[in-house]
């Protein structure tokens, strides 16, 4: 029997379940693209400070994050910005928690985005990968999302590259 994963508009009193999902998923999807005494620290007071700011920007409807549940646990979210005057939504944030990715969670996570984005009459998603994070980039590129573009990046004190893909709502 196959276990729905269903989704659900996170609001303020979502922040720290965010910020310990993201906290988690970059622990594991980052090891060995960051430090580890970088990953190692504690990330979660690194990533509420993150999103309390971000959350500001959800309610004063620049963006918007929902959270995957599966058997109501939260297992990912994603975190999508109002499109910008091109058209493009930026996909923030895309996470799926350890031991749950594989599951669907990121494809019914990137399929709300796409239908969120068409409501809003944005022309496409648009979001950032580090080069060396293959699993990422392969998750994408299976889903029609093209390489735009290679950006210097700056991240945890080490200089990497990030991939802008695109991925076309017409």
């Amino acid at each position: 029997m196959d276990v729905k994963i269903l989704l659900r508009t996170a609001t303020a009193a979502d922040t720290t379940l965010i910020a310990s999902m993201h906290a988690l998923s970059w622990a594991s999807a980052y090891r060995g693209i960051l430090p580890d005494a970088y990953l190692d620290r504690d990330l979660s007071a690194e990533r509420a400070a993150h999103w309390r700011t971000r959350m500001n920007d959800v309610a004063a409807g620049a963006a918007s994050v929902f959270i995957a549940e599966r058997e109501g646990e939260p297992i990912g979210f994603i975190c999508l910005i109002e499109p910008d005057a091109k058209g493009s939504v930026l996909v923030d944030n895309l996470h799926a928690l350890p031991g749950y990715r594989g599951l669907g969670t990121g494809t019914v996570l990137l399929e709300e985005a796409a239908r969120w984005a068409r409501a809003r009459g944005a022309r496409e998603l648009c979001l950032s990968v580090l080069e060396e994070n293959a699993a990422a980039i392969g998750f994408y590129e299976s889903r029609g999302w093209k390489l735009a573009a290679r950006e210097a990046d700056h991240m945890a004190g080490i200089d990497l590259v990030s991939l802008q893909y695109v991925y076309p709502l017409d």
